[in-house]
């Protein structure tokens, strides 16, 4: 049976199951009792009974587990990985900061530490839902169409899809060049899909944004007083990107400091946390980025230049917006349907607009497109945006404020585009849409109403929906909406 979606999980129906299985039968007793005060569904078992009482796999959200002797823990574990591969299992009891069992490390999302405290009970069962949704997404994923960011017939860009074509399946380091907004990091999330550590995690860090005193635990981790501050051990980027893809944007930005650590980490492909001498293998592909000329910051002073060899093995440069205007109307197109999928409304443009834009020279690329299109649909909901319509901005450049006429490559793209609607409110599609998504982001919208009405405060905005305080933070929970703290008292 498949894990519950997450459009599922919004649906009305039943509380979630956890299943509670402990040879300790007061600390199981416990532990449903908190489980049923914040509206699940405990199954407690004893770790011989608990077949008869799970059900069938896919139905219970996460497992809880406390044995005593650590064999029949291991083969408790492995019985339910068995039962249920996408199943979050959790270790009952012990103090919080103990560490797992030996071997239990892969097999166990974490523990739910004694006493049990209401704060880390509904962290864990929040990871537990958001580790379901994401299994459920990762089975149900369809393949997507190649390089479906990478939208154009241009010259330019079919150039860099090719790139990443011969690239992607090697393991090769890729330096990505181009302006603010061209969209370097779709490149690098395509490298990441189409090579062979796709399975494993993509893991993005902009190193202009982070202080150079700080960059080093970023990318490396820190032990527990590694420096004033480091309270407790954190993993760095390196290691969570172990078996998949380390994307360092902004790579141009990085202190030379931090240039010649990573230097040695490419050449030695080991690296250790920040106040720690032991040495950890880094099993990271590694692309890098930069809008920044790095030949020129190498005569400058400002960039390794043995650092810049290591990185630039295969080199892809983005090419801006005004150097490919006949991908305008497809990247216009796109877009558009991109706000549409995500339930964002819509908004069309009439060939004058689209002309129009083929003729400004767009210093912010498609990032700035993406923005536009964004704030039309917002402005002009289900509506067709003319030459008129578009922000002064965007108008500036035409005579009496009419468009030119297109230039040739940008009128065949433009002919292909899809007529624009006549202004109409929106109706049920033709091939129908999920309602359970749609009823979900209504019940979003109610929520953020009700918070909205109760001036945030969480109890009130609860008995405005009906529905017990201790849902309502759930529900929070589950759709990533900010919880007001002065409501909660925490």
């Amino acid at each position: 049976m498949e894990p519950a979606s997450a459009e599922q999980a919004a649906a009305p129906g039943p509380a979630a199951r956890v299943l509670v299985i402990d040879d300790d039968a007061a600390r199981r007793e416990r532990a449903a009792q908190i489980l049923s005060f914040l509206d699940y569904e405990p199954v407690p078992a004893e770790p011989r009974a608990w077949r008869g009482r799970a059900g069938e796999p896919g139905s219970a959200l996460a497992a809880w587990v406390g044995v005593g002797e650590a064999r029949s823990l291991e083969r408790l574990v492995a019985q339910l990985r068995e039962w249920d591969e996408h199943l979050p299992v959790y270790l009952l009891g012990g103090a919080d900061g103990d560490p797992l069992p030996e071997g239990l490390g892969r097999e166990v999302l974490g523990r739910v530490a004694e006493p049990l405290k209401y704060p880390a009970v509904t962290n864990v069962l929040h990871q537990a839902e958001v580790y379901r949704e994401s299994q459920g997404r990762r089975a149900r994923r369809r393949p997507v169409e190649l390089f479906r960011s990478l939208v154009g017939h241009s010259r330019a860009i079919q150039r860099v899809r090719r790139l990443i074509e011969q690239v992607a399946e090697t393991e090769a380091t890729v330096l990505i060049l181009g302006e603010t907004g061209t969209g370097k990091e779709v490149v690098a999330r395509n490298i990441h899909y189409y090579s062979g550590r796709r399975e494993g995690p993509f893991v993005p860090v902009n190193c202009g944004a982070i202080p150079g005193e700080l960059l080093e635990s970023e990318l490396f981790g820190h032990e527990k007083g590694a420096f004033t501050g480091a309270i407790s051990a954190r993993q760095g980027r390196f290691e969570m990107a172990q078996g998949g893809t380390l994307f360092l944007d902004e790579i141009g930005d990085m202190p030379l400091p931090m240039q010649v650590k990573l230097l040695r980490v490419l050449q030695e492909r080991v690296f250790e946390r920040v106040g720690s001498n032991r040495s950890i293998e880094a099993d990271v592909r590694v692309v890098a980025a930069t809008h920044r000329n790095l030949e020129e910051l190498i005569r400058e002073g400002k960039f390794r230049e043995d650092l810049y060899f290591r990185l630039n093995v295969f080199p892809i440069e983005m090419p801006p917006l005004r150097e490919r205007v006949e991908d305008i109307p497809l990247l216009i197109n796109e877009l558009i349907a991109r706000i549409e999928h995500e339930r964002r409304g819509s908004v069309r443009l009439a060939p004058g607009a689209v002309m129009a834009l083929c003729q400004y020279p767009w210093p912010g690329n498609v990032r700035e497109l993406a923005n536009l299109i964004e704030r039309l649909a917002i402005l002009h909901p289900f509506g067709v945006v003319d030459v008129t319509d578009l922000p002064e901005k965007y108008r500036r450049h035409l005579p009496a404020g009419e468009a030119p006429p297109a230039p040739p490559e940008v009128a065949e793209a433009l002919t292909a585009a899809p007529p624009a609607p006549a202004l109409q409110p929106p109706r049920l599609p033709r091939e129908g849409l999920d309602l359970r998504e749609h009823l979900a982001s209504m019940e979003i919208a109610l929520i953020r109403q009700a918070l909205d009405e109760a001036n945030g405060v969480v109890a009130h905005a609860a008995k405005l929906l009906k529905m017990r305080r201790t849902t309502l933070v759930e529900k929070l929970r589950k759709y990533g909406l900010q919880r007001p703290t002065e409501a909660t008292g925490n």
